[in-house]
């Protein structure tokens, strides 16, 4: 039997704080709306509490964010995608948002499970002057506990549409892809921090962006499998490879919290439920 959920959420500004409206049909939810930092930001989880899908179940997700609130979302664990029998595993997430507005996208990693047949399918849209910083991680199998990828499809697909696109593939039996230095090179974590802008960015504070980062990455130990690139001039983006995921989001938390403070002036106040 498939699962099929859905939420929609919305931030917008209502006496000068951001709220969070949400509406879910099946196993899809929000939890309380938190305000570590004051009225102005406010922080969700979503939780799934199947924990995973399998073939033939799909998550769709929406989220709005007004004029002028800025919204945080994370998840409490892993999105798992379960061994199939042949049907697609779906997650669709469409985000939208206007201008004035900020959303910052921090999901836990996917984890492709052997056997897997999954994509995770994320379209943003932007209005001139809206911000959005977001990243997205994926895990190949369960190396530590001795469960690899060994068979099995993937399909991650990034999309700010008419201005940049990450459409990948991956297929476990693909040995060139998975092993080879031009492709993953035997890692079993990729993962991409980016910040997209619904006007193009001023060249400074593209080009300031990039040298932050930079910095970022030059004092970790994945220095030799990560690097910042600005493909347009509405997008900067950090992409790392990594044996495992925990040097990985270690990586991209330190360019989330540089990025905050760069972009938008803000420190690094961390979502409490990634301290659990």
């Amino acid at each position: 039997m498939s699962w099929h959920a859905q939420l929609d959420l919305n931030y917008r500004l209502e006496a000068a704080r951001s709220v969070a409206r949400h509406q879910h049909k099946g196993p899809l939810r929000i939890l309380q709306s938190l305000y570590p930092e004051g009225d102005t930001i406010c922080h969700n989880v979503l939780v799934h509490p199947p924990g995973g899908l399998v073939g033939g179940d799909t998550l769709d997700i929406t989220v709005q964010v007004e004029p002028g609130a800025h919204g945080l979302i994370t998840t409490p664990g892993a999105t798992r995608f379960y061994r199939s029998a042949g049907e697609l595993a779906l997650q669709n997430t469409q985000i939208r948002v206007a201008a004035g507005g900020r959303l910052e996208w921090l999901p836990t990693e996917a984890i492709c499970y052997h056997q897997c047949h999954a994509e995770n399918r994320v379209r943003f849209a932007l209005e001139p002057g809206a911000e959005l910083m977001g990243w997205d991680v994926t895990a190949f199998g369960l190396p530590q506990a001795n469960q690899p990828f060994a068979q099995g499809q993937y399909v991650q697909h990034l999309e700010l549409p008419g201005v940049w696109l990450e459409r990948g593939r991956i297929d476990a039996l693909d040995t060139r892809l998975m092993d080879s230095p031009l492709g993953l090179a035997g890692h079993k974590c990729m993962a991409s921090i980016f910040f997209l802008a619904g006007s193009k960015l001023d060249k400074h504070r593209q080009s300031a962006a990039l040298d932050v980062a930079r910095q970022v990455i030059d004092g970790h130990s994945l220095h030799h499998t990560a690097g910042a690139t600005s493909p347009d001039g509405q997008v900067v983006v950090v992409r790392v490879l990594a044996p495992l995921v925990e040097p990985a989001m270690d990586l991209i938390k330190q360019v989330w919290a540089a990025w905050r403070a760069h972009f938008w002036g803000l420190s690094a106040t961390r979502p409490r439920i990634w301290a659990m």
